[in-house]
């Protein structure tokens, strides 16, 4: 058996970017449920930038894999937010490389002068606050999709 192709779905990798409240609500939705070893956490504070890389359930597939009754779908994501200045988590200990975190939803709280916080929130109440100087966030798929380990879509009460 084969990991599944972008071509199998007809569509290409995701490259989206935000810049406003709406757009972050679009890239929002789609990393709902994406998962991540801590080790995969990273702030270069000298570019201002802060990255993760994500597995991530292809939301914009689920229809098609269930009409089609096929797997569900997995892709390995890049999440970039530019203009960082400060980075805050709660609820998860940093220093466990073994630990893997489920990611929810992001949010943004504007400041003054097009500033902000953008928070990440996790699974088990933890949560990653984002001080930035502007809102710029970007969602890049960069592998093929794959079978969902678990076979199932992510469910929630």
């Amino acid at each position: 058996m084969t990991d599944a192709r972008f071509q199998d779905g007809g569509e290409e990798p995701l490259r989206l970017v935000a810049q406003d409240a709406d757009d972050l609500q679009v890239i929002s939705t789609l990393i709902q449920d994406a998962v991540f070893p801590v080790t995969e956490l990273k702030f270069d504070a000298k570019r201002h930038r802060f990255a993760i890389l994500l597995n991530r359930f292809r939301w914009e597939d689920r229809v098609e894999a269930e009409r089609l009754g096929r797997a569900y779908e997995r892709v390995r994501s890049v999440l970039v937010v530019e203009d960082v200045r400060k980075v805050q988590t709660l609820g998860f200990d940093r220093a466990d490389k073994d630990l893997v975190l489920s990611l929810l939803s992001m949010s943004f709280e504007p400041g003054l002068d097009g500033t902000g916080r953008l928070t990440l929130v996790l699974a088990g109440d933890g949560a990653i606050a984002l001080d930035v100087e502007a809102l710029e966030v970007l969602l890049d798929d960069v592998t093929r999709p794959y079978r969902a380990p678990s076979g199932k879509a992510p469910h929630h009460e």
